[in-house]
Formats: structure tokens, C-alpha cells, sequence
């Protein structure tokens, strides 16, 4: 039996891909998040399983933090020269498969040496699984959206699949792993040998879905040799891409949310320990942001529809904003906290959904505008932005506490260190949504794509 033709989507681009497609994209986001949910665990592992000093793990991980954001430069030049027959981006998926599966065992077989070997193996496989494997998959895996389709519906529900799978694997992570490693411990307390076999696990199904990832991606987009061979110099193509304002835009909202996702994860222990004077209310909270998240998931899809990527992205900003000034006039109530916190989680939704295909869109524009579409450069510098991002985001609140005077052991904290919460669960956060609504009013890419397609595509049949 004949499929039913996929027609063409709102602005009048032939769609490419069925559910299975989107499916198959999906499972490639597991792999990622669970590597990056599981780093999250590492210092609790390596102190509290393996004996390491919080100190000098800290300073491990930062190091292997910085490499993992400078790689992704890197990857995205390596990855615009990749020559393969199965395309730019594909190639990896499979070339990873069994790389991220060992790394994520090797993560947890931290051996019985002395200290100082301990530290370099943490250093190493934490460079080996942030800058070198992660990045190799990620980059390409964000560049999928640019040569899989055309269409910028079609890149928007690839973005909303994804996030859907990366946010139920690192729920099922965050809420289980603890439990999981605990019951297979001895008299129920979690061992090291305990988590080697959870990393197994996990290792398994991340080169399952990589290997399911790279059997349903296709590279359907057209790279000839003219607009796309992507020979120049790496800073020369840096450049152009500051060149291009949507660009610029994605790489200052990918650094502004991400600052906010890392205020939000550290913050709320702070904020429910010394404002609300209960740091258990932490698992409410985090119960009640359920709802707003799952919400977002089920309404971005038509809300994108309608008004497209970037106004919905607007939209979110705007109930931020006026979520985080409720707070403000009401920073002690518990109720203003929650619902507040939770309609700040829903404001963010909508960019997690569809920042990897508004950065995608600035592939065709750098074509149209440079005769360049330098794919891995644009997914691999905006990476980049959201990386540093996160980095700032966690180390902003150790920054404001210590400013504020805060001092762990103490029976009393000063007045100062709840300015200091209300400034990085609250300040901060409403000014990052300003910004980034201003942001989202001046792309207006989306309603310039169609004419960029066809202007694109008639300078390739010309060559011909």
C-alpha cells in the first residue's frame, strides 16, 4: 500500500519525514542526556563512593568543563569537513556508538590506587566523556536538523521529540538512580560495584539509540560542492557567522537560558532552606515543576504553529517576566514560590524546545547571504554559548553567597545572603527574560525562510 503523500507544511516546504521518523530522531537525545545527567552524579559519586576530596574533584571537573567548551569548536570545523558516503552528520552517530558506551562504564571504575592516579583518571575520563565523546555526538546530532529537512515546522517537532526524550531519561535518572544503586548494594547502601552495574545499564541503552539513530537519519538535504564546500579558515568562518544577526541572537539566548537552568538546578535548596525555612519543600517544588513541564511539552507543538518559533519563544518570555515580578513584591511567600517557580519553568519550555532548529534556520541564511552554509560551525559555536552558559549559571550562586558573607557551619546567616537568593532565583532570572524577549522580537527570520528556500534552491539549479 501507497504512504500518503507528506505534502507541503505552512510556508510551503515539502515535508520529509512520518512519525517514525521523528521517533528515530528522538532516541538520539537519550544518549546525551544521560551522559550529561550522570556527570551531574559525579561528585556525589566520587566523594561519597569512591573517597576523593570535594576540593580537588571540583577542580577536575571545572578543568574538564573548560576543555568540553573550547572542543566544541573544534568539532564543529571537524565536522564541516567530514567526507563520508552517508554524509556530514550521520557518520558519527555510528562511530560513537560503542566509544560512549565504554566511557560511561569507565566513568564509574575509578580504580583503587593511590590519590593522585585517582585524580588524573577522574581528569581524563571526564575530558574523554564532555569534550571529545559527548561533543562528537552532539554537534552533529544538533546539525541533523539542517540537512534532514527544509521545513521549519518539521524542525520544530524534532526539537519538541527530543526534548521529550531527554526530559523523561533524565527524570527517570534524577528520580531512580539513588534508589536503584542503593537496593543493588550491599544491605541496601550503595557501593562503587553498585554503580558500575547501573553504568552498564545505561551503556547498553546509549548504544542502542545511537545505533537505532543512525539507522533512521537521513541526510535528504542538498550539499553541493558550490554553496557548501566549507574550506575557509576557521576564523574567517567565525566571522561570517557574527555576521549573521539571527545567529548572534541563538548564541546570546543559548548563553542567557542556560545561565538560568544553572541558577534554577543549584539555586532552589538555598531559597527553600533560608527564605522558607524547609529544604525538604526542595522535592515539592520540584514535584509541582512537573506540571508546568509536561504542559509545555503539549502546547508548544500548536502554539509554534500558529505563531511560529520565535513569537512563542516571546510568548514564554513575557509570562517570565511577569512570574519573576509577582515574586519580587511577594519573595517570602511560599505560595508566590511555587506557582511563581512553576510558571518560570513553563517560560522556558518553548526555547528548550526549538532553540536547535532556530539555530538550524541560520544554516540557510548563512548560504543565502554568504554562499556559506558552515553547518558545524553554527551548531558547535552556539553549543558553545550554552555551555559557558551553564558553567556561569552554577558558579554565579557559590559568587553572590560569597559576596554576601554565607558561611555553611553557621547557626545564622546574615540578612545579606537572602538578598543574595532573591538576586539569583529571582533578579537575575526576571532580567535574563527581558533581555531575551527583546531578543526573540527582533527574529524575524521565519518570515523571510520561504523566500531564502526558493532563491537558494534556484542558484543550485542554475549550476546545474
Amino acid at each position: 500500500m501507497a504512504k500518503k503523500p507528506l505534502g507541503l507544511d505552512s510556508m510551503g516546504i515539502q515535508k520529509t519525514m512520518r512519525l517514525k521518523d521523528y521517533l528515530g530522531d528522538g532516541v538520539g537525545q537519550l544518549p546525551l542526556n544521560i551522559m550529561s545527567t550522570l556527570v551531574g552524579q559525579l561528585t556525589y559519586f566520587y566523594t561519597e563512593k569512591v573517597g576523593l576530596a570535594a576540593g580537588a574533584v571540583a577542580t577536575m571537573l571545572l578543568i574538564a568543563k573548560i576543555a568540553d567548551a573550547f572542543s566544541d569548536l573544534v568539532m564543529g570545523k571537524i565536522m564541516d569537513k567530514t567526507n563520508s558516503p552517508k554524509g556530514k552528520c550521520r557518520p558519527w552517530f555510528l562511530w560513537m556508538a560503542a566509544p560512549a558506551a565504554a566511557i560511561i562504564i569507565l566513568m564509574f571504575t575509578v580504580p583503587h590506587v593511590s590519590s593522585g592516579l585517582q585524580m588524573a583518571y577522574v581528569l581524563i575520563t571526564n575530558i574523554l566523556i564532555s569534550a571529545v565523546i559527548y561533543t562528537a555526538i552532539a554537534i552533529p546530532y544538533g546539525a541533523m536538523m539542517a540537512v534532514r529537512t527544509e521545513s521549519v515546522e518539521e524542525r520544530g517537532k524534532m526539537g519538541i521529540a527530543r526534548t521529550v526524550f531527554g526530559y523523561l531519561i533524565g527524570m527517570v535518572i534524577a528520580i531512580l538512580l539513588i534508589p536503584i544503586t542503593n537496593m543493588l548494594g550491599p544491605d541496601g547502601v550503595a557501593d562503587q560495584a553498585a554503580w558500575i552495574k547501573v553504568a552498564v545499564v545505561f551503556a547498553v541503552l546509549s548504544c542502542a539509540a545511537l545505533l537505532i539513530l543512525y539507522r533512521s537519519s537521513k541526510e535528504t538535504v542538498r550539499m553541493d560542492d558550490g554553496a557548501n564546500a566549507e574550506k575557509g579558515a576557521f576564523i574567517e568562518e567565525l566571522k561570517l557567522l557574527f555576521k549573521n544577526k539571527y545567529w548572534v541572537i541563538m548564541l546570546i539566548v543559548n548563553l542567557f537560558v542556560n545561565i538560568s537552568y544553572g541558577l534554577g538546578a543549584s539555586g532552589g535548596t538555598y531559597y527553600a532552606k533560608y527564605i522558607l525555612g524547609n529544604d525538604n519543600i526542595v522535592a515539592l517544588l520540584g514535584a509541582i515543576g512537573l506540571i508546568p513541564t509536561f504542559i509545555g511539552f503539549i502546547v508548544v507543538g500548536p502554539l509554534t504553529k500558529k505563531f511560529g518559533m520565535a513569537k512563542t519563544c516571546l510568548i514564554g518570555c513575557v509570562i517570565g517576566i511577569v512570574a519573576c515580578i509577582v515574586r519580587v513584591f511577594t519573595p517570602y511567600s511560599f505560595y508566590s514560590c511555587v506557582i511563581g517557580g512553576a510558571f518560570q519553568s513553563f517560560a522556558t519550555m518553548p526555547i528548550m524546545c526549538v532553540s536547535g532548529a532556530m539555530v538550524n534556520n541560520c544554516v540557510e541564511y548563512n548560504e543565502w547571504k554568504f554562499g556559506k552554509r558552515l553547518l558545524g560551525m553554527s551548531n558547535s559555536a552556539s553549543s558553545f554559548g550554552a555551555k559557558v552558559g551553564s558553567g556561569i549559571g552554577g558558579s554565579l550562586i557559590g559568587w553572590l553567597l560569597a559576596l554576601a558573607g554565607y558561611q555553611a557551619a553557621a547557626a545564622v546567616q546574615p540578612a545579606s545572603v537572602n538578598t543574595a537568593i532573591f538576586a539569583f532565583a529571582i533578579y537575575i532570572p526576571l532580567a535574563l527574560f527581558v533581555i531575551m524577549a527583546i531578543l526573540f522580537s527582533k527574529y524575524d527570520l521565519e518570515a523571510i525562510y520561504p523566500q531564502i528556500i526558493e532563491e537558494i534552491r534556484a542558484r543550485r539549479e542554475g549550476k546545474e
